[in-house]
């Protein structure tokens, strides 16, 4: 194979991508005799994603994929939506960024998007649970609109922001009142106080919550509460769950949990061999520490493996084939946002969150728990094992769908959201979404 052959560019991005690993070692003292070893389990990772960036570069030259990333950055709207700003204080003094989006009261009913009504898009997908029974624990739902408007906060995951949530932003502005936040470090909030300077503390998903608190205390101060979180914001919900139990019980009427997990990351595969997982997990944390430890070394060989990083996650995040490229990239935009040291420091608080317990808190609130069967990053088999603890939930698995479902597939998470938010008197029953927000490409 010719060292200048498509195929052989991509093993050289990832042998760059190794490059900066190990260099980054070297730069953080030195210490890591391990440095191949480490560079080897991130190899193994890089690989799947390299053999699709080498079938691309067989007919997409350098240049044309730089002017393609530009025009889809220009014509992509995604991301673009702003509500009024606010500032919430976390417990440890970091500013947490939210945005409200009103009820608009001029809306219409049933202005929720065009086509069928409420669940009726986004054919094939397996559900368990179905609506509420008369006779059902539901039975405590809001089947009226109150004094006070319910409102909806949304909670993003690691390394995204509260753009992620895009298009159910879209379709439900105007019909009910959202909130939407940046975790702290995250977009546009603060960089965590506790995890900066001389007494920095590690990050932990329990702090996550006493942030959600904040957010609410700041942005939704009373009324009725529907809760979504998807990935590392539904492991905050947990937390929140867990240390406000009776906020839970006294305000919140609905939750929806999206490709997230009580517990047990410690196991997940990636969808590794076993030699490859164990590799990853014996020296990961070591060389996001390292990495964190020379952040403008690490960003420049972000920039000089951009190929490499957009291959990383496309697999990670989605598992159609026929995805809107302006989307991938938008995902691609979302987590290049954040920075390495962002994703050393949260990175150890997921092999420590175990917040099974804490779903009993939600266990007379109507629920949502959907998730891709694809998932990479945290398998349905997750979300399975939280709606084995929720009874009563309604389990939805979107086939042919990763971990970024909202986006992959955010037709199919709208409607479903839209049923919950309708059984909890937060929309019209009349609402729908039809296939408001495909991502799917014409002819796909």
């Amino acid at each position: 194979m010719s060292e200048n052959s498509p195929v052989g560019d991509a093993a050289a991005t990832t042998a760059a991508a190794v490059a900066t690993v190990s260099a980054a070692s070297a730069a953080a003292g030195g210490t890591w005799r391990r440095a191949g070893v480490a560079g080897a389990a991130i190899g193994v990772i890089a690989a799947g994603a390299a053999a699709g960036v080498a079938i691309e570069r067989l007919t997409v030259g350098r240049g044309m994929r730089r002017r393609a990333r530009l025009a889809l950055d220009a014509s992509g709207p995604y991301g673009a939506m702003r509500g009024t700003p606010g500032k919430a204080l976390a417990d440890d003094g970091t500013e947490l960024h939210y945005e409200v989006d009103d009820l608009d009261a001029m809306a219409p009913p049933g202005a929720l998007g065009a086509g069928g009504g409420v669940g009726g898009a986004g054919g094939g997908v397996s559900g368990v649970g179905g609506g509420a029974s008369p006779g059902s624990r539901r039975r405590r739902l809001f089947g009226r609109r109150t004094a006070v408007p319910v409102t909806v906060v949304f909670s993003h995951g690691y390394c995204l922001n509260q753009d992620s949530w895009h298009f159910q932003r879209a379709a439900l502005r105007g019909l009910v009142r959202t909130v939407h936040w940046d975790q702290r470090s995250h977009g546009r909030s603060a960089r965590g106080v506790g995890q900066s300077g001389t007494g920095a503390v590690p990050l932990t998903i329990d702090q996550l919550g006493r942030d959600l608190k904040a957010v609410i205390d700041a942005a939704a101060p009373e009324g009725p509460l529907v809760l979504v979180g998807h990935s590392m914001g539904g492991m905050t919900m947990m937390a929140l769950a867990d240390q406000f139990p009776e906020l839970v019980r006294e305000r919140v009427v609905g939750v929806a949990l999206v490709g997230t997990s009580s517990g047990k990351l410690g196991e997940v595969n990636y969808g590794l061999p076993v030699a490859g997982v164990n590799a990853v997990r014996r020296v990961l944390p070591g060389v996001l520490k390292a990495l964190g430890s020379q952040t403008e070394l690490v960003e420049r060989g972000r920039r000089a493996t951009a190929d490499l990083f957009a291959g990383l996650v496309k697999r990670y995040s989605f598992s159609s084939k026929d995805v809107d490229p302006a989307v991938v990239r938008f995902a691609e935009r979302l987590i290049e946002g954040t920075p390495i040291d962002v994703v050393a420091e949260f990175y150890p608080a997921f092999t420590d969150h175990d917040k099974a317990q804490a779903l009993s808190v939600f266990l007379e609130v109507p629920a949502l728990v959907l998730a891709g069967e694809s998932d990479l990053i945290t398998p349905s088999s997750h979300s399975e094992a939280i709606a084995d603890l929720l009874p009563d939930a309604e389990l939805v698995l979107v086939p042919d769908a990763g971990h970024l479902v909202m986006l992959e597939h955010p037709e199919v998470v709208t409607a479903r959201l839209a049923e919950l938010l309708a059984r909890v008197g937060a929309v019209p029953a009349e609402a729908n979404v039809g296939r408001h927000g495909s991502t799917a490409q014409p002819g796909g």
